[in-house]
């Protein structure tokens, strides 16, 4: 091949990258610009100056600290969260040969929820265990539930087991939520529980930048692993048999890509809270945009799941003058009539 020619294929590769990072930084800015008290990008940019570079623009102070502080910690917090969670739904759905498959459906966030409720409220652990590390143990029991409930009610590798999972997810969502509800009122003060009930709905007001240091690097981790098991993904997607004669060590690889999906949702929910629907319209949006290779789904799905949140964050701060509405609210109105297109295409016949 010619250098000329060389360059140009170097040059392809790279350009839907370099399009990914400005549509996410784009994201961002508007996340971060847009808001009840509109601050300009140019205000955005040089605050980021003075912090990073110690440029010294003269900038009013409360619309600096509102940049870096408040708005740029959720938006990116918000980005972190949504990739993680669109990716763990595009692992699950392939994993699971289920479209319906996501954290929220399957159980994992409420899972989470109840391990970090454990965690903060009713001291379980005794000091020994973080809010992240108690979400992860309550995201992979909770998923563990489920798939034994789902095993014994006859689940499979047939036609019928899709709603075989569906049904066990529900029932074991509606466990944790109803085990996340009993530790509150048992062990909590009534400002703990009127808080903890509003972080659970999806709160990212709370978020600074220690959380920002946690949830960047789960989220790349989130996104190297998948790609790297991209062509596993693939194999899945023809059944736990196929894969295996392509060659995919399918016990080893189940548990590292379920692992890291329980992973991205336990430390995004421990943050954040409950967020529903992330991981179920994402992946389908993705597929209908670059098809079902998971080398190019898995990229999408965190680029629109980290747009759509930052979005619906907006939204959540602006869509009512004067308060904050939670962010499990915005994405539950915009993904249920998805869930329910979902439904209904899957009953039409092929």
């Amino acid at each position: 091949m010619s250098e000329p020619a060389a360059r140009l294929r170097r040059g392809a590769r790279g350009g839907p990258a370099l399009v990914a990072v400005a549509v996410l930084a784009a994201a961002i800015l508007a996340g971060v610009s847009i808001g009840e008290t509109p601050i300009p990008p140019s205000v955005v940019f040089q605050t980021l100056a003075n912090r990073l570079f110690e440029a010294g623009y003269a900038l009013d102070a409360i619309d600096a600290g509102i940049v870096w502080n408040y708005r740029l910690t959720r938006a990116i917090v918000a980005a972190c969260c949504g990739a993680g969670l669109a990716i763990s739904g595009v692992v699950l759905q392939s994993l699971l040969r289920n479209a319906l498959a996501d954290p929220y459906i399957l159980g994992i966030s409420a899972g989470a929820s109840t391990g970090a409720v454990a965690v903060t409220i009713a001291g379980l652990g005794a000091g020994m265990l973080s809010l992240s590390l108690g979400a992860f143990a309550g995201a992979l029991l909770a998923f563990a539930m489920v798939v034994a409930l789902a095993r014994a009610a006859g689940a499979g590798p047939g036609p019928g087991a899709s709603g075989q999972i569906v049904l066990a997810g529900i029932a074991g969502s509606q466990l944790f939520n109803a085990l996340t509800s009993f530790v509150i009122a048992k062990s909590a003060n009534s400002d703990q529980a009127r808080g903890i009930m509003f972080w659970l709905m999806g709160n990212l007001s709370g978020v600074r930048w220690h959380d920002v240091w946690l949830a960047v690097p789960v989220a790349i981790l989130g996104v190297a692993v998948c790609i790297w098991h991209a062509r596993a993904l693939d194999a899945f997607t023809f059944g736990t048999e196929s894969a295996a004669s392509l060659g995919v060590p399918v016990r080893r690889v189940q548990a590292v890509l379920i692992a890291t999906a329980a992973l991205m949702t336990a430390v995004m929910v421990s943050m954040v809270g409950s967020i529903g629907f992330v991981g179920l319209v994402v992946p389908h949006a993705a597929r209908f945009l670059v098809g079902v290779r998971h080398v190019r789904l898995v990229p999408a799905s965190a680029l629109m799941g980290a747009v759509f949140l930052i979005g619906c964050d907006v939204l959540s701060r602006t869509l009512i003058h004067g308060q904050v509405l939670p962010i499990g609210v915005i994405t539950a109105l915009a993904g249920a009539p998805v869930f329910a297109l979902i439904m209904i295409r899957a009953r039409r016949p092929q």
